[in-house]
């Protein structure tokens, strides 16, 4: 009897020790996690973007002269049609005035001749001559007309004059830079997309924009874009008419652009720290039975915090969102807290 029991005291000490070795070998490891429920996803895309007034020109002259008056008052506005610039043109005026007077004078011999051909003290052919010779001065002079109009640069629409890059009685030839004028009661926003995006854009969809010294998020209404991709960025170029103006929207300042594309209401979007990352796919530890398993898992739309789930997981899993690192499968899990 003394053996027996000797015996089984012997056994029932190994399997404890058994078990207490198993046990440091495993113990549960305490963790956070968290449950994997459908949300509200709104997939968007930030791009850069440059405010650009509707309209802006550089006024040049069409033809070289002497600047003989200036009328550009920088920063300031000024009406369409304003004479801007006038170059030397005395010598075409005066031609002009001379073409005039003999207009005047072919005028008054056709209106003599008209009363003589009416009782026959001329023939047709006097009287054909003369009305010629109206008809062609009449054309020189709209020529000539067309000619010293190419000596005013005008404005072309209502705008502000920006700089002047000229003074008086400077010489200029065709396409010298005078000033720039733009129209800013309307601005314009102008960005690119990556061309998979392409198709999401779409004349009238808003997106929101923000510009540098300013916390203020202004919308802009696209209105148009590139009828194609440009082959050396695979980017889409896309313009938007500004909703309101401000202050600190000037033509040229740069803009942090936000492009709505889809929204997806039942999106499984899980905290990027859970996210184990290996060389040819990404896998989180899910708990199943108190134990942590492995999944594989496809990710989607990735923001600041969370990232979405495409094909891995379904609502309703647990997920580790700590500790991951000192986790091996089939591990006893704790939770400390559950988000």
């Amino acid at each position: 009897m003394l053996l027996l029991l000797f015996s089984l005291l012997s056994c029932n000490s190994g399997n404890n020790e058994k078990t207490r070795q198993t046990n440091k070998q495993n113990p549960s490891q305490v963790v956070e996690g968290y449950i994997v429920k459908p949300t509200l996803l709104e997939q968007e895309i930030t791009v850069s973007g440059t405010i650009k007034s509707f309209e802006e020109t550089v006024l040049m002259p069409d033809v070289s002269g002497r600047v003989v008056m200036i009328n550009l008052p920088e920063g300031k506005f000024v009406q369409k049609g304003t004479i801007l610039v006038k170059l030397f043109d005395a010598d075409l005026q005066a031609s002009l005035k001379k073409l005039q007077t003999q207009l005047e004078i072919a005028r008054q011999t056709k209106k003599r001749q008209s009363e003589l051909l009416a009782v026959s003290g001329i023939s047709e052919l006097e009287y054909d001559q003369t009305t010629l010779q109206v008809n062609s001065i009449t054309d020189d002079i709209e020529v000539l007309k067309a000619q010293t109009s190419k000596y005013a640069v005008l404005a072309p629409y209502n705008g502000i004059i920006g700089l002047r890059n000229i003074s008086l009685g400077a010489q200029v030839t065709a396409g010298t830079p005078l000033a720039t004028i733009r129209e800013i009661n309307q601005l314009k926003l102008d960005f690119s997309v990556p061309e998979k995006y392409g198709r999401e854009i779409s004349e009238g969809k808003i997106v929101r924009f923000t510009v540098q010294g300013s916390d203020t998020s202004f919308s802009a209404r696209i209105i148009a874009a590139e009828g194609g991709i440009e082959a050396a960025t695979r980017n889409l170029r896309v313009r938007a008419l500004v909703s309101r103006l401000d202050q600190t929207l000037r033509p040229g300042v740069f803009a942090t652009v936000t492009v709505p594309l889809t929204i997806n209401p039942n999106a499984l979007m899980i905290p990027t720290q859970s996210v184990i990352p290996q060389e040819r796919n990404k896998k989180v530890i899910v708990a199943r039975d108190g134990k942590a398993t492995f999944a594989t898992i496809e990710t989607g739309t990735r923001r600041t915090r969370d990232v979405e789930v495409i094909s891995g997981l379904k609502a309703g899993d647990t997920i580790v969102t700590t500790g991951i690192l000192f986790l091996r499968q089939n591990s006893a899990l704790k939770f400390s807290k559950i988000h």
